[in-house]
């Protein structure tokens, strides 16, 4: 990122260490366009750590999940399918994932592999998923996260902003109803994620939780289509992200966004930060 030096108007008086530089948003002026701007702290260091080491390991869960399907999937003659397909009853309107995917990304036979990738990284995925539960409840910030009785009602506002079929912009807070609603429901598919695929794992010794989610064929459904919600999110977050700018992404890298300031031109900025 090219540098920019933020400069502070010429002004007698020094602002003491103790107060504005240690602000949450700091405001400053650019000296070449006397333009103003804010620099909102917006993801801690912890969040963002947990956000790029969670990415990782989603994609070869569901890499290793793909290599399992693939080994259930392959004798389509032999197997009613009726976990790892779209349909009714004995009919099946189409399958997941078409067989020249797996030619062409060289899956075909590797069972063995997609279980022991999958029962390996999955304990580095739940150890992440509960790390950052329990961050996000001991620093707070749970308030801000989970969904209120007026999300929903601003989810439908926020999606058609999104969408444009309206011009109303969505609350200017770190998370507006539709993503209260979206991050949540991720959490919570991250522990259905786990307990289905305990259930799986260890279905006789586990047999209490098999047995509570349906029995393991039901586990199974329940599973996929927890990864199948998954892949939605993402590619629906990556829309967004693209969608919103670099300076959305660049907050999950540094922590920091850069926002329109709301300064006059006489009002005292704090000293000179360079970006």
């Amino acid at each position: 990122m090219n540098e920019r030096t933020w400069k502070q108007p010429d002004d007698k008086s020094t602002p003491s260490a103790s107060s504005p530089s240690k602000r949450a948003v700091n405001q400053a002026r650019d000296a070449s366009t006397a333009t103003t701007v804010r620099i909102k702290y917006k993801h801690s260091l912890a969040v963002r750590w947990m956000h790029w080491i969670n990415f990782p390991l989603l994609a070869l869960m569901i890499y290793s999940g793909l290599l399992i399907y693939w080994a259930d999937s392959q004798h389509e003659g032999l197997n009613a399918h009726r976990v790892y397909r779209v349909g009714f009853g004995a009919w099946t309107l189409f399958r997941l994932f078409p067989p020249w995917l797996y030619n062409n990304l060289h899956l075909k036979f590797q069972l063995a592999k997609g279980l022991g990738y999958h029962f390996f990284f999955m304990w580095f995925f739940a150890l992440n998923g509960v790390a950052y539960v329990l961050y996000t409840f001991l620093s707070g910030e749970w308030r801000e996260l989970l969904p209120t009785r007026h999300s929903f009602v601003e989810a439908i506002k926020v999606t058609l902003h999104d969408l444009g079929l309206s011009k109303r912009h969505p609350p200017q807070r770190k998370f507006n109803g539709a993503q209260q609603i979206a991050y949540t429901g991720v959490i919570l598919m991250g522990v259905g994620s786990l307990l289905t695929g305990l259930a799986i794992y260890k279905p006789t010794q586990l047999h209490v939780l098999t047995a509570l989610l349906g029995g393991y064929g039901m586990a199974r459904w329940f599973h996929f289509w927890l990864t199948m919600a998954y892949v939605g999110f993402f590619l629906v977050h990556v829309a967004q992200v693209i969608r919103a700018g670099w300076n959305n992404f660049r907050a999950m890298i540094i922590g920091y966004q850069i926002l329109p300031g709301d300064v006059g031109k006489d009002d005292k900025v704090p000293n000179e930060q360079n970006i």
